[in-house]
């Protein structure tokens, strides 16, 4: 048991006995002057009366005081619903209700503020955040509406109704959080909303809000169907269980010779339907089926190699997959020297056990398979990993190549590769001129639309 549960049980335990001694205190009173008064006219059945009242009164007791602590439906600071009480909250009044909108509150910078001003200053933050909105909702007649914590700065507040009659509501919130501080604190929010159009379930409903959210911070566009998100997970579920693949690859040249061919993995439905890759990567994690996918995929392209073609197949891989110490055991039986792969990682977060991973990297290396670091220039941890791991390639992000202003960051970075002994990898190349202007970079592998198409291999050959 870890000290914190320890001490609550203390204090559970002191608590429940300064409560009950008033209690005990006057039945101890009653005896004493039943005792007094009527001593020879008591009963037996007297002391079993008082030994039950005791027992009653102690479990009673008890009972109140452990049954408080389990059940806690606000938070300390914030002063809002716990996370697992805003979702029970939620879902009933969806059940109720055949309209219901879902707000998302971001307070985006609360881990500056705690860092920076102490956490005690970001507390008080929340506190006057919360407030803020209350006073800005009640001022549109908005009250008694639920507001919960998620996680982090995130807030959900429910609404009766559809989306369409709170988004210019919503939109003036944050329009006015622009200007917003606490104590010279700035405080940036952001947001989303949905609705019940969506889905029904609370669960579903939360992820969509903060999916949404990504694509307002990112500008881009909710261009997927509007499935039922369960249906969803069922299709991905039943597309990785039964290989479903469809398998698409484009050639990546060294100078003029194809000599890579990146393998794009789609998932179908049982009619055959294509689920694209953005939608089924976050629910492959959800589902915990990430790695039983990448081994799939690999074992997939295996089959379809032909052992005598010098091509390289590469592959994206999730580095949790390869960090799975089940992972290597399952390669080494899938591959030998006869087969070259690349795989492709990136990441968001910086692995703290580089050395361990490192190893890992080396062993796989040792049986024959490439490792390619994926959107150097974009996220800071694909430039940790090319100073700390032993790789054989990097691909620069494709922000690159669409805006050629940022060239010398471009040589920079090629610079450093090649001094490491790292090749180096541009994709989405669209048009003559941008082709031009990398090959003279001296980049190693250059991939895009405008030198080979994305195509079946079966089409290929």
């Amino acid at each position: 048991m870890l000290l914190p549960e320890i001490k609550e049980r203390e204090y559970r335990f002191k608590l429940a006995l300064r409560m009950g001694l008033p209690i005990f205190s006057l039945i101890l009173l009653f005896i004493s002057h039943k005792l007094i008064s009527d001593y020879e006219a008591i009963d037996t059945s007297f002391y079993v009366e008082i030994l039950i009242l005791f027992l009653f009164s102690i479990y009673f007791i008890f009972y109140i005081i452990y049954k408080s602590f389990d059940i806690r439906i606000t938070e300390s600071v914030s002063k809002t619903f716990t996370r697992e009480y805003i979702f029970k909250y939620l879902q009933r009044d969806i059940n109720i209700y055949e309209k219901y909108t879902l707000i998302l509150i971001s307070i985006d910078n609360i881990d500056n503020i705690n860092n920076r001003y102490s956490i005690k200053n970001g507390d008080k933050v929340i506190r006057e955040v919360i407030s803020w909105i209350e006073k800005y909702l009640k001022s549109k007649d908005i009250t008694h509406f639920p507001m919960g914590h998620i996680k982090g700065g995130d807030f959900v507040i429910g609404l009766r109704g559809q989306k369409e009659e709170f988004t210019s509501l919503v939109d003036m919130l944050f329009l006015k959080s622009d200007e917003f501080i606490v104590d010279e604190i700035e405080v940036k929010l952001s947001g989303a909303v949905t609705d019940t159009n969506f889905s029904n379930e609370v669960e579903y409903l939360i992820e969509d809000l903060f999916e949404t959210q990504d694509r307002n911070r990112k500008n881009l566009s909710k261009n997927k169907e509007n499935i039922n998100p369960h249906m969803e997970e069922s299709f991905v579920e039943n597309a990785v269980k039964n290989r479903l693949f469809e398998i698409m690859y484009q050639d990546v040249y060294e100078k003029e010779k194809p000599i890579i061919k990146e393998c794009f993995v789609k998932l179908k439905e049982t009619d055959g339907k294509i689920i694209h890759q953005k939608t089924y990567m976050k629910i492959l994690d959800k589902l915990g089926l990430r790695l039983e996918f990448d081994l799939k995929v690999l074992e997939e392209i295996i089959f379809k190699c032909n052992e005598n073609e010098d091509n390289i197949y590469a592959i994206n891989i999730s580095p949790t997959s390869i960090r799975n110490p089940s992972f290597i055991f399952k390669v080494k039986k899938l591959l030998n020297k006869k087969y070259k792969i690349i795989f492709i990682l990136h990441e968001l977060d910086y692995y703290s056990q580089i050395s361990k991973y490192n190893e890992t990297l080396q062993r796989l290396r040792n049986m024959g398979i490439m490792i390619a670091i994926d959107r150097l220039g974009s996220i800071h941890t694909s430039f940790l990993y090319l100073r700390d791991l032993e790789i054989d390639l990097v691909r620069y992000d494709s922000f690159y190549t669409k805006d050629r202003q940022y060239i010398d960051i471009i040589k920079g970075f090629n610079l450093m590769a090649h001094e490491k002994g790292v090749k180096t990898w541009i994709k989405m190349i669209e048009s003559y001129e941008t082709l031009q202007k990398f090959k003279e970079l001296n980049i190693d592998y250059l991939q895009g639309n405008y030198i080979s198409e994305i195509t079946n291999k079966e089409e290929n050959i």
